[in-house]
């Protein structure tokens, strides 16, 4: 009768099998076809070392040797290689345009422009009716003029990148003026003084944090002043005894000087987004009729695009900022040009907006469909993770994210996953379970709570989520 490798004792390293033969074995064949020779040859050689390392520590089970372990342990491997790093995930974080998870998604009708843009020539920089060398910018700056009411427009790939460049060009070596009070820190550690820093720029700070007046202002300018700028403070609010100045008040200051007056809209919403029972924010159409000489703002947060940076304002202030050698080193691809120009054509038709542009669609999601929603996926997922945690289909509260409307909540419903009292039950190691699923499910640990924010799942995602849960066992 034949021991079985289990009871036999460790293999030696002159026991594993050598690679051509394993190469020129049956059971590797449906990787070589899958994978190429090249990388499976690596992967091998790569394996077959760890088993000799295994081997000389005495450690090496026999059961590891056979030719369908290793062709098993090699094609983990190499799928696991062969997985793309940016991968789709379940956003269930309670936040819209979350910065970690990619911000805005982009409508379907983007998405046909970037593939069309990926897959065919198209007229970058073709000037379609002369034949000559175009601008890349005229893609989009015909509508960004149309829905911002401003006389000219560039792209470039951010809006910190629109921030440099506009400092930059107009302000290298002079002072800007600018209130304590909006001198802002948003992600990664990135602060107005420090960009100001690397565009060559003198920072002249006015009023207090809580509260700067117009007269403050007045009083910094000076023969070295280049800019009067206001930055919209949009990832955290002042409230209490604030005083601040509007774009119009400095604008006429502005104009009294001779002095330029930018301003930094940050998220930059085109359109009054009251009109569908959201909070307000100022427009970057407001701005511009307010008095502003140039608006920056991004493409990516509330404006529901790719991420780019768009810059708005006087026709001669926004030639001077294209001829700047900066502005090539800053502007975008043929793909971001391609989406950014089909969501612009979407505000054209405001009365779809809520249905056709992602962002929108998903702020505006009714509560009552969510929590219909909660109640089918509840059940689901509480067979999934067992009877060590209490699964519950409650109300939430959602934000906007990346810097909108920092205080605003969203009535929203999702689930929230607590580990029973007496059980085994981590929520860390849950959540980190849930973020190897083949789609990670990113959800937001508070309050002993792992919660689950159905905001941003839609019905399209839902059926694939479902089967995802329906997959795992308790």
């Amino acid at each position: 009768m034949e021991t079985p490798l289990a009871d036999l004792p460790p293999a030696n390293a002159a026991d594993i099998p050598s690679l051509d033969r394993l190469l020129n074995g049956p059971a590797i064949a449906p990787l070589l076809v899958q994978h190429g020779r090249t990388q499976v040859t690596a992967t091998l050689r790569a394996h077959l070392g760890e088993l000799r390392q295994a081997a000389l520590a005495g450690t090496l089970q026999r059961a590891r040797l056979t030719e369908e372990a290793i062709a098993t342990a090699l094609a983990a491997t190499l799928a696991d290689a062969s997985r793309l790093r940016l991968r789709p995930v379940f956003n269930l974080t309670g936040t819209v345009l979350h910065t970690n998870l990619g911000r805005a998604l982009l409508p379907d009708e983007a998405v046909r422009a970037v593939v069309q843009a990926m897959t065919a020539p198209v007229n970058l920089e073709l000037d379609l009716s002369s034949g000559k060398r175009g601008d890349r910018d005229s893609l989009v700056a015909e509508l960004l003029c149309e829905l911002t009411g401003a006389e000219a427009a560039t792209v470039v790939n951010n809006n910190a990148a629109a921030v440099l460049l506009m400092l930059k060009t107009l302000a290298d070596r002079r002072e800007v003026v600018v209130s304590r009070g909006e001198l802002i820190e948003i992600g990664g550690s990135f602060r107005i003084p420090d960009i100001m820093r690397q565009a060559g720029a003198k920072l002249v700070e006015v009023g207090t944090t809580n509260r700067t007046h117009l007269a403050d202002y007045a009083l910094a300018i000076g023969t070295r002043t280049a800019l009067l700028m206001k930055v919209h403070a949009s990832n955290y609010l002042i409230s209490g005894f604030t005083q601040s100045v509007t774009v119009a008040e400095l604008a006429a200051l502005g104009r009294t000087h001779g002095l330029t007056i930018a301003v930094d809209l940050g998220s930059g919403s085109l359109l009054d987004l009251s009109r569908w029972h959201l909070p307000k924010e100022p427009t970057v159409r407001e701005t511009v009729a307010a008095g502003a000489d140039l608006v920056s703002f991004s493409a990516d947060k509330l404006l529901g695009g790719p991420q780019a940076g768009l810059l708005v304002g006087r026709s001669d202030l926004i030639a001077k900022l294209k001829k700047n050698p900066l502005a090539r080193a800053l502007r975008v691809d043929k793909l971001t040009l391609a989406a950014l120009g089909a969501v612009l054509a979407l505000y054209r038709a405001p009365e779809f907006l809520a249905q056709r542009l992602t962002t929108l669609r998903l702020l505006t999601r009714l509560p009552a469909a969510m929590q219909a929603q909660a109640a089918r996926l509840q059940p689901i997922v509480q067979q999934a993770v067992g009877d060590a945690f209490e699964v519950a289909a409650v109300p939430v509260s959602s934000q906007i994210g990346s810097g909108a409307l920092p205080v605003d909540r969203l009535p929203s419903y999702g689930l929230a996953v607590r580990a029973v009292k007496g059980k085994r039950g981590s929520l860390d190691r849950l959540d980190a379970a849930w973020r190897a699923l083949p789609r990670p499910v990113i959800g937001r640990i508070a309050e002993k709570t792992l919660w689950l924010d159905l905001r941003c799942l839609e019905e399209p995602d839902e059926a694939a989520f479902a089967a995802q849960w329906r997959e795992r066992q308790p």
